[in-house]
């Protein structure tokens, strides 16, 4: 039995086409050699290592679209039955309905292409079935992926041989030919589903990646997301008021200006292989003509268009250089937007995000807005002009057969291109997602320098973030991994659609038939000018893509909802009259209740009110809502129930920016810019004098101290002030107050971080800003707050009693116990700090195993 049909050789690869015999043989021992071997080594993985998948595919979905999946999973196994089949079939009609007889390759190539289908049914069931450990299931397999990519690539390496007149069917002349069309029709529709399924995987869509589209789920809430361009239209009208420069007259002319250039470069590309042809053939002719005109405008349209894409041209330097300026625009507006936007987010939202999270994704978020615009603009756009002009230019000038060939190569580029990328955005966004971790674990470490320093953690933080970064680059792997498939389907598909056009373009002029040397020279340059930029075609759109990826966290910062806003028409606060009504009250709580949880009240019915120009102090155990009336107050938060009123205006009915800017607050934890002394004090008030500086610094008891630094004023307090004891934060913050000066005083434990002595001066200054000001006062030391017009006593968010120092002394109850308690603790210490004295009264000397 011969291998290869009668006056074929194996050897003979190339004759206006490829035999048949060499075709099938090297396309089914290229595949089965791929899903064999290395499917093989992948089915020895899972024996060893995989686990049943925990959940059934399509959980936690929709009835409907778990049905969807099921179906199409379904039709991915009957299509890999079908193609096997085919070929036994087809086998077993050959020498009956179909002309020659059974020869070596086609035994050979069906049983090669029947095991391989074969090996192919079984990974996909054992990938539907379990899961390896370490790597959560994301979608198919790289060894199913190549294999159907070549397979579907194999199919179309068939279109190289419309020319060859023997064995190959594309004539249709007889009833063989018909039904080995047929036969063609069915295998490149089976190999097209297949390979497009395969990117979907909806037998692999489990709880880890069931996503609405690709299997994408959303790690930070759990919910599905679709492709990256779902949604497309929201996102565009939300980059829109960015791109666009509505208040700049000059940078409107100057986008206006940028694609005038773009289009006179489509212009110009479509004229410089015209002009090379026509130079081409002014010396190809019996007359050799020297055309020095053509030659200097072919040198010029290059000189304007630079190399194939324009890089070096003068009209991409142009227009690159006027779009700095739009650029750097849509770069301040989506930064300063979201700076703004994240400024007016409410404390409970800052407390549960992660600083350098929020960081990383702003960065990313602004840079691939404008990486977005230059890459579908000035890449995108054009290609696919150029590729349009390249279709109606080669059908209307050479012959239809070029402009078929050129869309569907491009076409079929584009295609492959788009749903291979999208199959990535689960490994892109993954990888993404453990860039943020690392760098949010990175940050978080650093922010506690001193934590990590208390208790030796520090191998313990090297070996989290190594393992954070080990988590990343596994992430990153895939990716890049991807990628190189990726690019490997497009070099084939590039490759082939090359070959195709050069091949038919050589053959017409090597017979006469119509095409001269020039316009085979056109017809190269051409599609080389075409193909580079089409080259960087998936390059962009994964840019693209990746942008989108990108903005899609800025985007959900963008569209957090503010949970304190301004009522719709509030005005400003008006602040009481320095001689009010007898009787008035500043600040009032009426019925206030409020919990950082539903489960969890923190406050319970709370009443009470501040008279005007007095002073109001909250004592009570941790735990028991103190801090958070001053934030409420404030406004961090909204109350749930009640209403607290400043001045006789509710604070929902009056600006958050008013009412902050008759408070002052000196908070518990204060935390500092990493900026100078200076800097810090003059927050208070931006606009203050140096004098007023020192002044404010003075009064804190903090001046004299401040001299002592090498640096005085100037001196860098280090990030969150770590440069500066607890003391000399806390007396900066006290500053800052004094520099405000604001109509309401709030002081939560203002003095907590000092020493007695300290406490004693800053006691004085706290008095003289407190003095005729409104002013609540949080305190642990008791003997701080026994000057208050009224003191209330808190415990679990209610209050249990209420009066002047000596009232509460005088009634026994909680406040009394909390005074006595605190008296024993003070003796205590005294004790403890002096010397031991024997009963007869002598001095005795301290031991040298004393210690305090």
């Amino acid at each position: 039995m011969r291998f290869c049909p009668v006056n074929i050789s194996f050897t003979d690869v190339w004759e206006h086409g490829t035999s048949r015999c060499f075709h099938e043989t090297v396309s089914a021992a290229v595949c089965s050699l791929i899903v064999v071997v290395f499917g093989a080594v992948q089915l020895i993985i899972y024996y060893k290592y995989a686990t049943p998948a925990p959940r059934p595919p399509g959980w936690g979905l929709s009835e409907e679209r778990r049905k969807s999946l099921s179906f199409l999973y379904q039709v991915q196994i009957g299509l890999t039955y079908l193609l096997a089949a085919y070929f036994i079939l087809r086998l077993a009609l050959q020498g009956n309905v179909l002309e020659g007889p059974i020869v070596g390759y086609m035994i050979l190539s069906s049983c090669l292409w029947w095991i391989s289908f074969m090996m192919s049914l079984a990974i996909m069931r054992i990938e539907r079935k379990y899961m390896l450990p370490s790597v959560p299931t994301r979608g198919h397999g790289l060894v199913l992926l190549i294999f159907w990519t070549a397979l579907f690539v194999s199919e179309n390496l068939a279109f190289l041989n419309l020319n060859r007149e023997k064995e190959w069917w594309f004539h249709v002349t007889s009833t063989a030919d018909k039904v080995e069309m047929s036969f063609f029709i069915v295998r490149y529709l089976s190999t097209l589903i297949l390979f497009v399924l395969g990117l979907k995987a909806p037998g692999l869509t489990t709880a880890y990646n069931a996503g609405e589209d690709f299997g994408i789920i959303d790690e930070e809430n759990g919910q599905a997301r679709g492709t990256t361009f779902k949604n497309l239209y929201v996102k565009i009208k939300t980059l829109a008021p960015f791109i666009w420069p509505r208040k700049s007259p000059l940078l409107q002319m100057s986008v206006i200006f940028c694609f005038t250039l773009l289009a006179f470069g489509r212009v110009i590309n479509l004229y410089v292989p015209i002009y090379g042809r026509a130079i081409v053939d002014s010396m190809s002719g019996e007359k050799v003509v020297f055309r020095w005109d053509l030659v200097l405008i072919f040198v010029a349209f290059k000189f304007l268009q630079g190399g194939g894409t324009g890089g070096m041209g003068v009209l991409n330097n142009l227009r690159s250089f006027l779009w700095i300026s739009i650029q750097q625009y849509t770069t301040r507006a989506v930064q300063v937007e979201l700076f703004a936007h994240l400024h007016s987010l409410s404390l409970r939202w800052h407390l549960g995000r992660k600083t350098g999270e929020v960081l990383k994704v702003m960065n990313r978020g602004t840079d691939s807005a404008n990486s977005l615009l230059s890459s579908v603009l000035f890449s995108i756009l054009p290609t696919l002009v150029d590729i349009f002009v390249a279709v109606a230019y080669f059908v209307v000038a050479f012959d239809y057969r070029f402009g078929l060939i050129v869309f569907i190569t491009m076409g079929l580029y584009i295609a492959v291109t788009v749903m291979v990328t999208e199959w990535r955005t689960k490994f892109i966004r993954s990888m993404n997602l453990a860039d943020n971790a690392k760098e949010a674990r990175s940050v978080d470490s650093l922010l506690n320098f001193e934590t990590v320093k208390y208790y030796n953690a520090e191998v313990y933080e090297v070996d989290a973030y190594r393992e954070a970064i080990y988590k990343y680059q596994k992430e990153e792997w895939k990716s890049s991994a991807t990628l190189n498939l990726l690019n490997t389907v497009q070099n084939f598909v590039v490759s082939g659609g090359l070959l195709a056009g050069s091949l038919l373009c050589v053959y017409i002029v090597a017979e006469k038939k119509g095409l001269t040397v020039g316009q085979y020279v056109l017809f190269t340059m051409y599609i080389l000018q075409l193909y580079v930029p089409l080259n960087w075609f998936g390059t962009y759109y994964r840019l693209i893509q990746r942008n989108f990826i990108d903005m899609e966290n800025m985007f959900d910062l963008l569209r957090e909802e503010k949970e304190v806003v301004d009522a719709p028409g509030a005005g400003p606060l008006v602040l009481p009259s320095p001689t009010p009504q007898a009787g008035s009250a500043d600040i009032e709580f009426f019925g206030v209740s409020f919990g950082y949880s539903p489960y969890r009240p923190v406050l319970k019915s709370i009443s009470f009110a501040v008279p005007h120009g007095k002073t109001v102090a909250l004592v009570g155990p941790s735990g028991s809502g103190k801090s958070t009336i001053i934030r409420l107050l404030f406004r961090f938060y909204d109350v749930q129930g009640g209403a607290i009123f400043v001045g006789g205006q509710n604070v929902k009915t009056v600006t958050q920016n008013s009412l902050r800017a008759a408070i002052g607050v000196v908070p518990q934890d204060t935390v500092l810019f990493n900026n100078s002394i200076k800097f810090n004090i003059q927050y208070g008030r931006v606009d203050a004098t140096e004098d007023e500086i020192i002044a404010a610094a003075k009064h804190a008891d903090i001046h004299n101290q401040i001299l002592t630094f090498s640096d005085g004023y100037e001196t860098v307090v280090g990030e969150r002030g770590l440069k500066l004891s607890g003391g000399e934060k806390q007396r900066v913050a006290i500053a800052r107050t004094i520099l405000k000066s604001p109509h309401f005083i709030l002081l939560d434990e203002a003095t907590s971080a000092l020493d007695t002595q300290t406490e004693r001066n800053i006691q004085s200054a706290l008095y003289h800003i407190c003095n005729n000001r409104t002013t609540l006062i949080i305190a642990h030391r008791l003997s701080t707050i026994i000057h208050a017009d009224q003191i209330l006593v808190l415990n679990e968010g209610e209050i249990i009693e209420r009066g002047r120092h000596e009232e509460l002394l005088s009634k026994g109850g909680k406040y009394a116990q909390m005074w006595e308690e605190q008296l024993t603790n003070k003796d205590a210490e005294k004790r403890e700090e002096a010397p031991d004295t024997p009963a007869d009264g002598s001095v005795e000397a301290v031991r040298p195993d004393h210690h305090h």
